[in-house]
């Protein structure tokens, strides 16, 4: 395992956690952050012992977007920052084979706000918001947060919510489809770990299948989506778990998956 300085990884049996730990600074990125977000990334999406993973932040906030008090190095582009340190781990996470929730506890503005979207299951506090920042500061919506935002809301909204900064709050985001969940401030860990606990008890095959399906759906039409789910029931009804499934389901017992 790797050692991190501005990320935590705690596990609890089949679930981990990875925490953004700058909370100080509201877990703004700096460099040093985004080189280790990518780093744990990769490290529990390789643990095969991780079935479902949360994302979440240090402190009071889930992340205040990008540090803007970082000195940046002779020569630097934004574009490559962008494509060659916060591309790779939106990616990791929106790629990998398992679920990510996102347990937002406070703040997720700027790009924050796109790592809060890119999870595929999201629980947010009460007052805790989504801030699309970049219009106050001059800039441009990055991160992806273009796409991920319109394909929640539609393009009209997406806008919207763009260009004015509205802060958009626990129960208000989930009402426009950008979270799942609005708990108490003090419960949204608690919260997703109970959903990660749940979802740890499902098949990591089918979990993984299902949202390869669903991406790709999100992305075609109407009858390559249906060809994308045969190939993908193909792999499922051949595994292992979907034997044990049905065995289980007649033994009336608890699956007991592989993932294979």
């Amino acid at each position: 395992m790797s050692e991190y300085t501005a990320v935590t990884i705690e596990r609890q049996d089949q679930i981990a956690i990875v925490r953004m730990n700058r909370p100080d600074q509201l877990n703004a990125f700096n460099g040093e952050l985004r080189r280790d977000l990518l780093r744990a990334v990769r490290e529990v999406n390789d643990d095969e012992s991780i079935r479902v993973v949360i994302l979440t932040g240090a402190g009071r906030a889930f992340c205040a977007g990008a540090d803007l008090s970082e000195q940046q190095p002779a020569g630097f582009r934004v574009d490559d920052q962008l494509n060659n340190e916060y591309k790779p781990t939106l990616l990791a996470i929106t790629e990998a084979d398992k679920p990510w929730i996102s347990a937002v506890n406070g703040a997720a503005a700027g790009i924050g706000s796109a790592f809060a979207m890119a999870c595929d299951l999201t629980v947010i506090g009460e007052s805790a918001f989504l801030y699309q920042a970049f219009t106050a500061i001059g800039l441009v919506p990055d991160g992806g947060s273009t796409w991920l935002l319109a394909r929640a809301v539609g393009r009209k909204k997406a806008y919207e919510l763009m260009i004015e900064g509205t802060r958009i709050k626990g129960a208000e985001a989930v009402s426009m489809g950008l979270a799942n969940r609005c708990v108490a401030d003090d419960q949204v860990l608690a919260s997703a770990v109970e959903w990660a606990e749940q979802l740890v008890l499902k098949s990591p095959l089918s979990l993984s299948c299902t949202k390869e399906a669903l991406g790709a759906a999100m992305e075609c039409d109407f009858g390559t989506a249906i060809s994308v789910e045969a190939e993908l029931q193909r792999t499922c009804v051949a595994s292992e778990d979907a034997r044990e499934g049905a065995i289980a389901f007649f033994e009336r017992r608890q699956p007991v998956w592989k993932g294979r």
